[in-house]
């Protein structure tokens, strides 16, 4: 099979993480697939921001687990990276764009050996006081808004699945 396709197809997303942290090149690998991904007009407006600072990843992660009800929960499951990726405010157009940059942050970790999750609620928890402020500390414009985060690391067994079949009628042809 293509290795591309291959890759795609056995991408897993992982909700338990070793503590030992991802090599810097890999690191810089997926990061920069994530610049490569498709942006409507070329315009490449989604922003990221790759946070390896243990202290500021718990305080996005606090912010995340609010959005639940839950400052304490655990919903990065230990990754030690987490890239959140922000996009314009505009359009859905720009914000499609940044669901396509994490896309390729997903498949570039896989394709290296990384192990990667999307995790949801990021425009929730960037919309509040103490959140806005983090982005301003990150060097981002008001008019971004959070659209998701990818954390990363080495996975334990624990914490990865196999895929699910794929339903019957996934697909439409006319």
């Amino acid at each position: 099979m293509n290795e591309a396709l291959n890759n795609l197809l056995t991408r897993r997303s992982c909700r338990a993480y070793e503590e030992k942290q991802i090599k810097p090149e890999e690191l810089d690998a997926i990061l920069e697939a994530g610049t490569y991904a498709a942006t409507g007009m070329g315009k490449q407006t989604p922003l990221i921001v790759a946070i390896q600072d243990q202290e500021t990843l718990q305080k996005v992660e606090r912010l995340n687990g609010a959005v639940l009800g839950n400052p304490d929960a655990h919903t990065f499951y230990g990754a030690p990276t987490v890239v959140v990726v922000f996009g314009h405010s505009d359009s859905a157009l720009e914000l499609a764009d940044a669901n396509l940059v994490i896309g390729n942050l997903l498949n570039a970790a896989n394709a290296i050996g990384v192990d990667s999750c999307y995790i949801w609620r990021a425009r929730e928890a960037f919309d509040t006081e103490e959140g806005q402020a983090l982005k301003q500390t990150f060097g981002i414009p008001e008019e971004y808004i959070g659209v998701g985060n990818v954390i990363l690391g080495y996975g334990k067994p624990e914490g990865k699945r196999p895929a699910a079949p794929r339903k019957a009628d996934y697909i439409r042809k006319v």
